[in-house]
This record gives structure tokens, sequence and C-alpha cells, in this order.
């Protein structure tokens, strides 16, 4: 089988590939160059909370807009669900939040991730946002999809229980038990407690690009990806909601065609975004202002800690002092897997530096980032 007509390994339950998400792991070995998966990238994350943001230019108090607003937002309990056998919470100031995607193919979703309506959703972008004390900078740490991993037993927010597993991949813990087990398997992985949780589908991604106006970009070199329906020259453009999605999501033709490759591509476009939210003109327009409150609050699924509009507007007001310049951004140290190479393994001393940097509120150490598997998407795309 050629590379361009492999199917994308360990995504459960699509079309054409394994409905075990272990499949890539110990007992499954196979060799070979490295492949050029077909991917259906799911909307970044970050987003929701870079839009939240924004949410506290709006506290006005208004009856109906405040409701409105209020009983968009959807929430899980994750504190119930997990109990008391968890990270212990840190006592320094700083803050830890989950951020995930959702991909169910259902409703207008469905349209812009393609594939079949299953009936089930993965999160193929996931990033934890340490807030430091002060609320002044952030490191931002995003984790593989494709990283193999153990997953704890978990339970869900139904109180079904879900068996451990080994040697799994990492977004298996969102399709298994949605965000309650994927929290728990995060802490697993890090130890680090995480405060909050934040999660947004690739339709509320686009429409919330939409309601900014666009994001301003620079390209290095052309992208041209089918899949994610991308055609970019490279050169300075202002991204709409289709595009932003179609880069967030593309792997094709841009480094060497890996998960890792796009998370770089992320993480560029997460700083484009954030410096882009400070010159919209919000201030000056009531209805604009609006619309994306709407919008954000629609697109968002958050832990119970931020399900009402005061609560996420508080938490929006303390991160809204953190610019770009003030973010570190790496993703979590990992190595291909020389047993397959569409996984990655975490390299765990490496890792340890970053989740005991995190814990103690420190900056991540250089070494933990120098010499790990990369991506080779870097400098693509930057702000504009």
């Amino acid at each position: 089988m050629s590379a361009d007509s492999t199917p994308e390994p360990g995504i459960p339950g699509e079309a054409g590939t394994p409905d075990e998400p272990g499949t890539g792991g110990p007992g499954h070995r196979t060799t070979g160059r490295r492949r050029r998966p077909r991917a259906r990238r799911r909307g970044l994350l970050i987003a929701a909370w870079t839009a939240a943001g924004v949410l506290v230019l709006g506290g006005s108090g208004l009856g109906y807009v405040y409701f409105k607003l209020n009983g968009n937002i959807k929430s899980v309990d994750i504190d119930q669900v997990l109990g008391t056998d968890r990270p212990k919470k840190a006592d320094n100031g700083s803050e830890n939040i989950l951020v995930l995607g959702s991909d169910t193919r259902s409703g207008a979703n469905r349209k812009l991730g393609g594939g079949s309506d299953d009936g089930s959703a993965r999160s193929d972008t996931a990033m934890i946002i340490h807030v430091y004390e002060g609320h002044k900078k952030a490191s931002v740490v995003s984790i593989p999809r494709d990283t193999l991993i153990d997953r704890p037993e978990c339970t869900d927010a139904q109180g079904g229980t879900h068996d451990a597993a080994t040697g799994v991949m990492f977004n298996s813990a969102y399709t298994t038990g949605g965000a309650a087990c994927a929290v728990k398997t995060v802490e697993a992985i890090s130890g680090v407690r995480m405060d909050h949780y934040l999660e947004v589908d690739f339709s509320g991604f686009e429409k919330l690009i939409d309601e900014l106006g666009g994001v301003d970009v620079t390209t290095t070199e052309d992208i041209k990806d089918p899949e994610s329906h991308l055609d970019l020259k490279a050169g300075t453009h202002t991204l709409d909601g289709e595009q932003a999605l179609g880069l967030v999501r593309t792997r094709h033709g841009v480094g060497d065609g890996s998960d890792l490759g796009r998370i770089q591509l992320q993480q560029a476009f997460i700083k484009a975004l954030v410096n882009q939210v400070k010159d919209v003109g919000l201030f000056t327009s009531g209805k604009k202002l609006y619309d994306l409150a709407d919008t954000a609050t629609k697109a968002v699924t958050t832990d119970s800690g931020l399900g009402s509009l005061n609560s996420l507007m508080s938490f929006a007001n303390g991160l809204k002092g953190i610019s770009a310049d003030n973010m570190h951004m790496v993703t979590m140290p990992v190595r291909y897997d020389p047993a397959n190479a569409n996984r990655v393994l975490v390299e765990k001393a490496k890792a340890q530096q970053v989740w005991t940097a995190l814990q103690n509120d420190l900056p991540i150490p250089k070494s933990a980032t120098e010499g790990n598997a990369t991506g080779e998407a870097a400098g693509v795309v930057s702000s504009s």
C-alpha cells in the first residue's frame, strides 16, 4: 500500500481505520518509512479561551442579555465525577486549564469534518494552559493525540466505568469516557491538577474566527491540502473561519506530515490570534461584542466551576493581561515510536522536567525541549 493510500491510524470507528484505539500500541508492530496519514483535524480549542477573554468587556448586567448568554454555556461537573483521588491543588496562585477540541460529526460539524456520524466524538487537539502566579504570563503544553499512553480506569459523566488500558492513543481517553476521563488521563500522565476544563468543537471555532473578523498570518511557503480544504500561497493573509480551521487541521504538505507538525502550526496560529483580539475594536461596537459573546458561549463546554457567565467572565478577566509575547509554547517531549512511525512515545525524563516546572510554577527549562521529535513545521506560519 502506498503512503498516500494509507488510512489514518488509530481513530476509533473512523472509516478505514482500526476500531481499537490501542492498535498502534504494543502487540501491533509495524515498520517502514513514516507515512503521511490522511486526516480531518479539529478546531483549535485555545480559541475558546481567547474569545472568552473578551466577554468581560460586556459585563453590563442587562437581564435578557445575561440570561441569554448564561443559558448558552454547557458544563460538566468533573470534580464530582473524579472525586478526591487527584493531584492536590497548587497553593502558589497558579492555575492549570485543560483545553480540548471535540470533533463530533453530528450537526454543523458533519459538513466541516467529513466522515460518518458514528455517534462518537474525539479530542485531537489537547493543550494544558499553565497560568503563572500574577496572571501575566503562561506556558502552553500541547499533548500529541498520537502519543501512546497508559489510560487509567475512569468514570464518565453518566456514571459509567471504563477499564484501564495500556499502550493506547492519548485521544482515546475522550472517546472512551468524555471530558472527565480526558482530565483524569492528563492528571495521571503529568501529576498536575487541572483546575479548569474548556472544550469547543470545530464548528464553533470557525464561527468564532468569523465573528472576530478573521486572523492575520504570514506563511513562508505555499500550503495546499485538499483534505483540510486549504490553499494558501506564501505571503500574508487574513484568514476567515474556514481557512483558519483548514490551517489548524492541515498536516499534508507541511513539515513531515505528522501530528507534531500540525501542532507547530496551531501554536503559531494561537499567537496570531492573541495578537489580533486586542485590535478587533470591540470597545466601540456593542453588536460585535454581543455577537462574539453569543458565539463563544454557544461554542464552549466548561467544567462546572466555569459553568456560569459570571464565573466565565471572572476567569477571563484574570487572563486578559497575558500577551502573545508572554506565552511560552512547547509540545510534550516525545520521540517517534520505532515500531510504528505513526505513533510517538513520551520522553519520560524530559516530560518530567515539564511537569515539575508546572507543579512549582516555574518556567519550563530549555533542556526539556531540545532533541525531541518536532514535526519540522516551525516557522511556516507567523503573526503578520
